[in-house]
């Protein structure tokens, strides 16, 4: 999978004012490690500790609703403040009061009316578990984010399942191959095969 993923959160987000620096804050967890999703029934997935080891060398912009005409800070600037910890990708930022786009963001996640984040991501690796149930489990391993959104409404919803469908299909067919091929292989070297009946 190369292209963009994007996953949501609700999560406590916090606000403060720093008077002195003239400065309004929106902080608190973009991403939390081992927290299972169910896409929908039977079909899970969860961010591996480590997953985001190494996001603080790129150059990352904080969104409104993952518009990218509307930057809210950025980590080049300085603006915007990553760290992973053991919980998972924790972020900061510092509003800039002469946006008044920002600073009405900064006001609805004050009073709590928006309380949601989202990132935005390409998958560099991961796990899949097919289990026995007949339920699967994908586990992003290591994770290049691109971008981290204040959200009204979790969008990732629709775009993670279809492509967690599509990964889902493409998973099957390559496993229906490999065990054509090692019929084929057997058949090639003479291995008598046995219908069970």
């Amino acid at each position: 999978m190369n292209e963009r993923q994007m996953r949501s959160f609700e999560v406590d987000l916090t606000t403060r004012a720093e008077p002195e620096h003239g400065e309004m804050i929106i902080e608190g967890y973009f991403a939390l490690y081992n927290s299972e999703t169910e896409l929908w029934p039977g079909a899970y997935e969860e961010i591996a500790p480590g997953a985001f080891d190494g996001i603080t060398a790129n150059d990352v912009r904080a969104l409104i609703n993952h518009d990218t005409g509307k930057v809210l800070a950025r980590t080049a600037s300085n603006t915007l403040i990553l760290r992973v910890d053991d919980r998972g990708l924790w972020g900061q930022i510092r509003i800039n009061e002469n946006d008044s786009e920002a600073v009405n963001l900064y006001q609805r996640v004050k009073r709590g009316d928006v309380d949601q984040c989202s990132f935005g991501f390409l998958v560099e690796e991961e796990s899949s578990d097919y289990r026995d149930d007949g339920t699967v489990k994908w586990t992003l391993v290591k994770v290049d984010v691109v971008e981290v959104s204040v959200v009204t409404f979790p969008a990732y919803a629709d775009t993670a399942v279809a492509a967690r469908q599509k990964d889902m299909k493409e998973d099957q067919q390559r496993m229906l191959e490999a065990r054509k091929n090692k019929v084929r292989e057997r058949l090639g070297n003479g291995t008598k095969t046995v219908n069970a009946k």
